[in-house]
């Protein structure tokens, strides 16, 4: 259990101003230039002891993303921090609370992590649909060259920094890395192959770091309260804190910070009051945003909330989004209804992905309804094995996700809707096997 003296985000909730003064009482640029003195190997090092994973759904480990990049830039080839804020995954708001309430913490990592890996400059790249967080961020910023802890000798470092915020328009493709640096550099937001990766060739063709809000927002406290204070906290190889946004039939939807591998049980209860109508009646939980597969009630009770945790039960920690799902959530309405949503954002360039998402969705409304063969059940599942794994992105995995998880643990309930609607009796395709 985490205890508040050990929180990152103490304004998660905005109940302090998030402007320049009221952050650095707060604890936030707190003589930045002796962390900058640190030198960029020692603080990449110091984020790698302090076992940070990324916290925008892949969890790679962050300090060693940081060290793929050229220790001695060229002039003409100089590096960028990419900050990923345009958090369109179904059921995370974490980022943007950290943009609404704590922006500074935000850009004082940007220009820690930016130090770290020798970058020129760091582009925040911010969901279209984020207005007001926007708005405070562009604030934010003006705010921090006000007082030079950007740009020309940034907090008196002799380090030169730039941060620059970028308005998307709401695709969720740009979500992906590499669709966001098209994006940035003025074009239609689609993945690119890889190799070449960005650290090789990556905005403007110069070595880049894509990175999400979460993870270069923590940078600048795990430096000042030492990388061991950070490990302290959660299982091996799952190290550190964590934003858990919590929505659905809980008592009190929330966003929080909590030690990474709390229990879920514990999760909830601790923060949400509980399932809505107690535990009995929950039916099942995404515990990673819309692109993870579902987990059934009695398997999650008790798991660990980390990466590994999550991994054993064929899910994913993703972004930390919860979705708590009662007995009165209809299940194959539900994954229905984000297939249609990955169909919509798919960026149609791979065929696999293109054409799926739509077959998919178009599968799933006439199971939802159960104007359906039982044997499209299994049809169904090879398609997304078929989608999954063969797109240059992972749009087409987390697409296919969802489908296999409801497959793997409600068939029944996809079966009787099907039995149900045909009468009770045999399914055309069983009646020819007779």
């Amino acid at each position: 259990m985490l205890a508040d003296k050990d929180r990152i985000f103490t304004n998660l909730y905005g109940y302090q101003p998030w402007n320049i003064d009221a952050a650095m009482a707060r604890g936030a640029w707190d003589n930045t230039k002796a962390l900058l003195e640190l030198r960029q190997d020692t603080i990449i090092d110091r984020i790698k002891a302090s076992g940070l994973r990324g916290r925008g759904g892949a969890g790679f480990p962050t300090g060693m993303k940081w060290s793929f990049m050229p220790k001695e830039p060229r002039a003409d080839r100089p590096s960028f921090l990419v900050i990923n804020a345009d958090e369109s995954e179904p059921g995370s708001c974490k980022d943007r609370e950290i943009i609404r309430h704590d922006p500074h913490l935000l850009i004082e990592g940007a220009l820690v992590a930016g130090f770290a890996m020798r970058a020129r400059a760091a582009y925040i790249y911010i969901r279209g649909e984020y207005i007001r967080e926007a708005e405070t961020l562009f604030a934010a910023v003006a705010e921090a060259y006000d007082r030079g802890f950007l740009g020309k000798n940034a907090c008196k470092s002799g380090y030169d920094f730039d941060v620059f915020v970028h308005r998307g328009a709401g695709a969720y493709i740009c979500g992906e890395e590499t669709a966001m640096i098209e994006s940035l550099e003025g074009k239609k937001g689609q993945p690119r192959l890889k190799p070449p990766f960005p650290a090789g060739a990556g905005l403007y063709g110069c070595p880049t770091t894509v990175n999400n809000v979460e993870s270069i927002a923590v940078a600048p406290t795990i430096l000042r309260r030492g990388p061991e204070w950070f490990a302290s906290f959660g299982a091996e190889n799952n190290k550190g804190t964590k934003l858990f946004q919590i929505s659905g039939h809980v008592e009190k939807p929330c966003v929080v910070e909590e030690a990474m591998s709390i229990p879920f049980r514990e999760l909830i209860e601790k923060h949400c009051g509980g399932i809505r109508g107690g535990w009995d009646n929950l039916l099942a939980v995404i515990p990673g945003g819309s692109s993870v597969p579902l987990v059934p009630a009695a398997q999650i009770m008790d798991c660990p909330m980390d990466f590994d945790g999550l991994k054993a039960l064929g899910s994913g920690l993703g972004t930390a989004a919860v979705i708590v799902m009662d007995k009165s959530t209809d299940i194959v309405r539900a994954i229905s209804r984000l297939s249609y949503f990955y169909k919509h954002e798919s960026c149609g360039q791979c065929t696999p992905c293109r054409e799926g998402t739509g077959w998919m969705w178009r599968v799933m409304e006439r199971l939802r309804t159960g104007d359906a063969d039982i044997s499209e059940i299994d049809t169904l599942h090879q398609v997304t094995k078929q989608v999954e794994g063969h797109t240059i992105c992972a749009l087409g995995d987390a697409a296919a996700w969802p489908i296999q998880g409801l497959i793997r643990h409600f068939r029944p309930e996809i079966e009787r809707r099907i039995i149900e609607r045909q009468g009770g009796g045999l399914s055309p395709m069983q009646e020819a096997a007779e």
